[in-house]
């Protein structure tokens, strides 16, 4: 079966600056565990905000490295899911129920793709 990545990028500006609410991590560990239950989840991580990561970019055969925050960018990565699904339609319904536990206030977006195997 194919995998999948959920690439889940978030608009840092209208994101809570103490992060999720506890009510949506709880939303979110069910959505999980029945997800990782029906044997779909194979992995899945939030991570830091931007300001505590860096860039790091190939460009004319010289390396720079630039530290978060990463303001020219609207959307920032805030996690990935990578899942077993039968195929696309089934990793996007998927997708959907995540993005169905957060709150109104919430813009998120998740960018869903196979992952190239071999």
């Amino acid at each position: 079966m194919p995998r999948y990545l959920s690439l889940v990028k978030i608009d840092e500006a209208t994101a809570p600056a103490e992060g999720p609410s506890p009510e949506l991590m709880q939303r979110m560990g069910e959505l999980i565990e029945e997800i990782t239950k029906a044997g779909v989840m194979l992995q899945t991580e939030g991570l830091t905000p931007t300001s505590q990561g860096a860039r790091v970019r190939y460009e004319g055969g010289k390396i720079s490295v630039t530290d978060g925050p990463f303001t020219e960018s609207k959307e920032a990565v805030g996690g990935y899911a990578i899942m077993q699904c039968k195929d696309q339609a089934e990793a996007i319904e998927w997708t959907k129920r995540f993005l169905k536990v957060h709150e109104d206030f919430w813009t998120v977006t998740c960018e869903v793709r196979e992952i190239a195997e071999g």
